[in-house]
């Protein structure tokens, strides 16, 4: 015969109230953000919830809170199997669980639908702020989003209007630093590997690489150009094709970390990986353990992630100023597959 184990009762506010050693009336006014409670009668609500597991009814308590907040906010990225996207996640929701705030996460694959389709999931649930990434310049939703007021940063993309607050990495400036580093290696045929153009961050780094073309003086090898890459298995096999050609680049700009992948992949099945240089846009796992370590464009997305929180809650808090654009500076950090020379050059 088997037996299991009771299970517990629910905890509830009377039994937080109990522990914490405060009535209930100051449990609901700490739980709901209210004035007039001490700092640290507080915190020993809130470890009192902890200890006790005490399950919030956001919900419900949104309903009964003046302002209509239901610590929450809403994240879109756009692929949660993306490290950079993780990073940026995991960076949200330190500086969202710091003030007691749940941070509902969603992808979208770089899918406009998905993106629609998420961010009316996210109004569904009465989420406090948003912060986005886009798939489209101009995203359906946004007269939407200002009809409700809700507060919005958007991370890594942004759309074209300039009246939102933005945090991106300096796309530009990144790609034509890891093109002029090549270019100054002696690099003269560089592939460049990229993203779909109607994706803002493939268009910018595009930008930086003709840019660095023009500004050494250097013809643009129009036929190494290839856009529209999105998966590692596109990349490899668009530089293998390149590599196979007549005349094939003596070096590559990856410019995504998945692009980046698919690159070494073609390099080494090639056997090209130490005489074809390589500098990706945003770092990959173990970049710095591989033959040669791979030279990137490091992004920071820690970084990224918390400018976005702090601005969600900077206009939560009541801050009504112009928005804002943030700009993450990037970093190259060479390892060896950016500072090969072309054959026949020391």
């Amino acid at each position: 015969m088997s037996t299991s184990t009771p299970q517990q009762p629910r905890a509830t506010m009377k039994h937080v109230a109990a522990l914490a050693g405060v009535g209930i009336k100051t449990v609901s006014r700490v739980i709901n953000d209210e004035p007039n409670v001490t700092e640290a009668t507080a915190e020993r609500v809130w470890k009192a919830v902890r200890e006790l597991d005490y399950q919030l009814d956001l919900q419900a308590g949104s309903l009964r809170r003046a302002d209509g907040r239901t610590r929450t906010l809403g994240l879109l990225v756009g692929s949660v199997d993306n490290p950079f996207a993780g990073a940026i996640h995991r960076a949200v929701e330190d500086i969202a669980a710091a003030r007691g705030v749940a941070v509902f996460a969603s992808s979208m694959d770089d899918d406009a639908g998905r993106e629609s389709e998420a961010v009316r999931a996210f109004l569904q649930r009465r989420v406090d702020g948003l912060i986005l990434t886009t798939a489209s310049d101009h995203p359906e939703y946004l007269s939407l989003l200002r009809d409700r007021g809700l507060p919005v940063v958007y991370v890594d993309r942004e759309p074209l209007e300039a009246d939102v607050d933005t945090v991106a990495s300096d796309n530009r400036a990144g790609a034509a630093a890891a093109t002029a580093h090549l270019i100054a290696h002696g690099h003269r045929r560089i592939a460049l590997l990229t993203d779909r153009l109607d994706l803002v961050t493939a268009r910018e780094r595009r930008q930086g690489y003709l840019g660095a073309h023009a500004a050494a003086g250097v013809p643009v090898p129009e036929d190494l150009i290839v856009t529209g890459l999105h998966e590692a298995t596109d990349a490899e096999g668009a530089l293998a094709r390149l590599l196979a050609s007549d005349e094939p680049p003596t070096a590559a700009f990856s410019a995504q970390n998945l692009i980046t992948i698919g690159a070494l992949h073609a390099l080494r099945a090639a056997g090209l990986s130490h005489s074809t240089a390589l500098v990706g846009f945003d770092d990959v796992a173990l970049a710095d353990l591989m033959d040669p370590g791979v030279t990137v464009v490091a992004q920071d997305p820690q970084l990224i992630g918390k400018h976005a929180a702090e601005r969600v809650f900077a206009r939560l808090g009541g801050e009504v100023d112009e928005p804002v654009r943030t700009v993450v500076p990037v970093t190259l950090v060479q390892r060896g597959s950016g500072e090969i020379a072309p054959r026949g050059r020391v």
